[in-house]
């Protein structure tokens, strides 16, 4: 089996976090206006949306440490599933900014499928990793020093 480097990923901006996640609810939403505003002020909408989803999705699908005891082979399943995922994402955004809606409606099956339980609503589950990208996001980009404050509030 072929060895892998893998390097760390440059961290996102709170701007292309809040962008990438918009797209996404806007696409679960139907609201076909709305997604294609964000992809007409973000031409890297592809791009955007597969850094999001490495950076939510294969920490959720990684094999757990040593603590969780013998990995079984339904963990390993799902291991391999979310790199798989990143990997056909990230070639398809290779297609350009046409490639977003697809890219995005992969993203939401995937989070129907693995992301919620019975009782969650998708768009819910969007919010709380919109949460969780956009909290890296700016733990990654703090803002300057004397910056005036705003509160970000995820709908």
């Amino acid at each position: 089996m072929p060895e892998t480097t893998t390097l760390p990923l440059a961290p996102m901006t709170p701007d292309a976090a809040i962008s990438a996640f918009s797209y996404l609810r806007a696409v679960q939403a139907g609201d076909v206006e709305a997604a294609r505003g964000f992809t007409g002020a973000e031409p890297r909408m592809a791009e955007l949306l597969v850094d999001a989803v490495e950076r939510l999705v294969v920490p959720v699908t990684a094999l757990p440490g040593p603590e969780a005891g013998e990995p079984t082979a339904e963990m390993f399943a799902l291991e391999a599933l979310g790199q798989v995922l990143v990997a056909t994402l990230r070639t398809w955004a290779q297609a350009g900014p046409d490639a977003a809606e697809g890219i995005a409606g992969a993203v939401i099956d995937f989070v129907v499928q693995f992301l919620t339980d019975d009782h969650e609503d998708v768009a819910e589950v969007l919010r709380q990793l919109e949460a969780v990208g956009v909290g890296q996001a700016l733990a990654a980009h703090p803002a300057p020093a004397g910056a005036r404050l705003v509160r970000l509030s995820i709908v």
